[in-house]
């Protein structure tokens, strides 16, 4: 199981727009570069995050992103349902094994490790991992 780099991207962006000071977007071109990401990529996820709620695009000539939402609201799992998809992990492909009364215990064990890894991202949002953050994974330091 493996997140994509949108992923990454989207989360980094998130906090770097939450490190913004107050009433200060962050374009995108400055993002993409601070990134390594190219501004037609990064605009796609953008646009997600947007659709979704999470920030908000400011027009004009100082136009640029924003968080729509203080940062201690926007959970890792929000940002990866919204990027990733909110489908469910596994799905047990042997259903006719369990016909009748037998529940299947792969799906079980699976499931609880679903719900598992979605509490742990859902109690992480954008804030605590400000908040706990060293920034060594910072695409530039100087920011």
């Amino acid at each position: 199981m493996q997140y994509s780099k949108s992923t990454g991207y989207a989360l980094h962006a998130l906090l770097r727009l939450a490190r913004a000071e107050r009433g200060q977007n962050v374009g995108i071109k400055e993002l993409s570069v601070w990134l390594g990401v190219s501004e037609s990529y990064l605009s796609k996820i953008m646009s997600k995050l947007r659709q979704d709620g999470i920030v908000r695009a400011v027009t004009g000539a100082s136009g640029g992103y924003e968080l729509a939402r203080p940062a201690d609201q926007i959970t890792f799992l929000e940002v990866i349902q919204v990027v990733e998809g909110r489908q469910q992990m596994y799905e047990c492909f042997n259903k006719s094994a369990h016909s009748g009364h037998n529940e299947c215990q792969v799906d079980k064990v699976m499931t609880g490790a679903e719900r598992l890894m979605h509490d742990y991202l859902r109690q992480h949002t954008i804030q605590t991992a400000l908040d706990g953050a060293s920034f060594s994974c910072d695409a530039n330091t100087d920011n």
